[in-house]
């Protein structure tokens, strides 16, 4: 499959490289310009694009960066990639430690609608409840009692179907966690939030999250701080 992924940090970076051990062929961009990203290249085998060519024939396309650096990315992201390009976000509002307020999510609506409403996409949400170190080494085979399970959200069917395959070939179950719509029981907070849970765990979890997003992860009027000190 043609993969663009979308952002180089923690999450982006090591989906580029398990992503391209699979045999897939992946392209990825950042803020700062390819020229940055030739280690990534080197050592993974992608291909380091800008950001405006990245998604240029991709099949898919993995939003992994900062909640609100999304509406500064370019116009005309999507332009040439494929017909029934699916588009994941794995991203989380982090209000009191690096996004600041965003008035959208504060009032209610979850973060990868409003993710999806910045792009103009439909969004899969996926890749955002676990650690990075943990996606690029704990991935086991189908039936392993350590296996860890991930959740998947989204409205589009065959779009999660692709996205599932995805969680499934770098060694994790997927958990269809309904719409987008739902995909707030997999926030920060919520018991699937960073619990590396099995499936059980994971579909018990997610019907045990509570609606109403705690103080940790509102922001507040000093947001944001860091991470060391929220504010």
């Amino acid at each position: 499959m043609k993969i663009a992924i979308i952002g180089a940090g923690n999450i982006g970076g090591t989906l580029t490289r398990r992503l391209s051990a699979l045999g897939h062929e992946v392209s990825v961009a950042n803020s700062r310009g390819p020229q940055t990203l030739t280690a990534l290249a080197a050592e993974s085998g992608a291909t380091a694009r800008p950001v405006e060519e990245v998604a240029r024939g991709a099949e898919l396309a993995v939003v992994t960066i900062p909640q609100g650096k999304v509406p500064e990315l370019p116009a005309g992201l999507f332009d040439g990639a494929a017909e029934g390009l699916v588009v994941v976000d794995t991203g989380n509002y982090y209000p009191r430690q690096r996004d600041g307020r965003i008035a959208g999510i504060e009032i209610g609506s979850t973060e990868s609608r409003w993710v999806e409403q910045q792009l103009g996409r439909p969004v899969v949400k996926a890749f955002n409840n676990i650690y990075a170190h943990h996606l690029a080494d704990l991935g086991r085979p189908a039936g392993a009692p350590d296996r860890i399970a991930l959740p998947v959200a989204g409205d589009d069917e065959r779009a999660k179907a692709v996205v599932c395959g995805l969680v499934e070939s770098l060694g994790f179950d997927a958990v269809d966690a309904g719409s987008l719509e739902d995909s707030w029981r997999q926030q920060p907070g919520t018991p699937v939030y960073t619990t590396d849970l099995d499936a059980g765990g994971v579909r018990r979890a997610l019907a045990e999250a509570d609606p109403e997003r705690s103080p940790d992860w509102r922001a507040t009027p000093d947001s944001p701080g860091s991470f060391e000190h929220p504010a």
